[in-house]
């Protein structure tokens, strides 16, 4: 058994705070992964975890006593925290006793083409990070292939950078709300440009969403290949910002778009949602696909 801490002032406890901020997980390239059920699911996908955390008076759960007992055995570092000092680092009320310390994966542009991409979304800098969670558990519930969190900054890289990028993907809130789905779907962070030469070289089709477009979502239709028949084309769903939406110049980069009819007196959907109903609407042209 690990040594039980007790004391605010460990490094280790120090370190699990810092990694609740940006800079912290930038610095080391860890991010928090807390509850049963996600660390579960970041094991199962055989992702690096760094350091498992346990509380022995708060962890009832047999599975996840059992996974404490088989990380250990693979060599995987183990702590232990006394009950109240686990609550205190922990981000959920009521904690379940278990998070721990993963290593962050980088998917580059480059990883991604037709032959094992087929479909997907992009979000043009993301300020929520629940959010970002919420559209990847989506996502993955269709069965898409991966996400893509854009920076609109002409030229920016696939770093971070700042309010221009949006909310990172390895945010405790993204995490937490994606319900797992990080660790099986792809992320991709880059440029608007770059996203849009990716697309077109590879042969994607972008659907954009816009308030101020003239097309149902419900109208649109497979494009047609050189005899007119429908061809389902791979396809990436392009979603604006919650606050801004997209701009002029990012709608016409986009081969359609396509708009949600609002019929009450509310003017917008919150960004899941909407990427929630245009994803499950762009699913059903690919459904041999997805099978």
């Amino acid at each position: 058994m690990p040594e039980l801490i007790s004391s605010a002032s460990n490094p280790l406890v120090k370190q699990i705070r810092a990694l609740r901020q940006k800079k912290g997980r930038e610095q080391t390239g860890l991010f928090l992964v807390e509850g049963i059920h996600h660390v579960g699911e970041a094991a199962e996908a055989g992702w690096e975890i760094e350091t498992l955390v346990h509380a022995p008076d708060l962890l009832t759960s047999d599975f996840g006593l059992r996974l404490v007992a088989d990380l250990s055995r693979r060599g995987v570092r183990a702590a232990a925290l006394t009950g109240g000092l686990f609550a205190s680092v922990a981000e959920k009320d009521n904690p379940q006793g278990l998070l721990a310390l993963v290593r962050q994966r980088t998917c580059q542009l480059d990883n991604l083409q037709p032959a094992n991409f087929k479909f997907g979304a992009a979000v043009v800098s993301p300020q929520d990070p629940g959010n970002v969670g919420t559209i990847l558990r989506t996502l993955d519930a269709v069965g898409g292939d991966a996400l893509f969190l854009l920076d609109p900054l002409t030229g920016a890289g696939p770093q971070r950078t700042g309010a221009g990028g949006g909310v990172d993907p390895y945010h405790p809130s993204s995490v937490r709300a994606s319900m797992g789905t990080i660790f099986w779907k792809p992320v991709v962070e880059t440029s608007f440009d770059e996203f849009v030469k990716w697309a077109k070289k590879h042969g994607f089709r972008l659907v954009g969403s816009s308030a101020h477009a003239t097309m149902d979502y419900c109208n649109l239709q497979p494009f047609d290949d050189a005899q007119g028949k429908p061809v389902n084309l791979p396809t990436v769903l392009l979603l604006g910002s919650e606050q801004k939406g997209l701009t002029a110049e990012q709608i016409a980069a986009c081969d359609v778009t396509v708009s949600l009819p609002m019929r009450g007196r509310a003017s917008s959907l919150n960004l899941a949602v909407a990427a929630g109903i245009l994803l499950y609407a762009l699913a059903d042209g690919f459904k041999e696909e997805l099978n």
